[in-house]
């Protein structure tokens, strides 16, 4: 005989999770904050999760499935490829409206690095991205939007520091807002390799 009918989807758990994790950081998050956040009530996280480590893998292994997903959308996307790739990269951060919230997020990406399990997890995130952006790199080459001569490898990983540091520099410094700052940065990596004015 089936169970019931989950009245909640995990990936709601997750997303009210996300927004829980920026108000909070680590220390604070719990089961039932994150629960209230979702609806649902406390006993439903600890039967599907156990406890709150058990949700956090579940996030850190849903976030690793979602960038891999991330790459077949992006192949369907009918966009200019850096259009795409600016769009993701800004869109990653836009649950940081402020501050105190990038800081929190960036609290636990910090612990992540610290816990093996956790680690693998963000890794093959990661990995994920990273490949990701270089197919959109290759393919903004191959529509002329990029120099032919274009260093992938090399542009990819600037890109990927300058998004980090840009988010950082901000939390310092936040004029604007977090969006406006890493357009900015992004479009200051592209714009020697750029072919055309975008």
């Amino acid at each position: 005989m089936a169970g019931r009918p989950r009245r909640i989807d995990d990936s709601a758990i997750y997303e009210a999770m996300i927004r829980v994790m920026g108000r909070t950081g680590p220390g604070a998050m719990t089961l039932a904050v994150v629960a209230e956040e979702a609806g649902v009530v406390p006993a439903t996280l600890v039967q599907r999760f156990g406890s709150k480590r058990g949700l956090l893998l579940g996030l850190a292994e849903y976030s690793a499935g979602r960038s891999a997903d991330l790459r077949e959308q992006a192949q369907r996307d009918r966009r200019h490829p850096l259009d795409v790739l600016v769009e993701l990269l800004v869109g990653t951060w836009d649950v940081a409206t402020t501050p105190r919230e990038y800081a929190n997020h960036l609290a636990f990406l910090c612990a992540d690095l610290t816990d093996a399990q956790f680690l693998e997890l963000t890794q093959e995130s990661h990995r994920a991205q990273r490949a990701l952006l270089a197919d959109l790199l290759r393919a903004s080459v191959d529509t002329g939007d990029l120099a032919g001569g274009t260093d992938i490898d090399a542009l990819t990983a600037t890109i990927e520091s300058v998004v980090v540091g840009a988010g950082v520099v901000w939390a310092v410094d936040p004029r604007g807002t977090l969006t406006d700052r890493l357009r900015a940065a992004l479009e200051s990596v592209l714009a020697p390799h750029r072919t055309r004015t975008p």
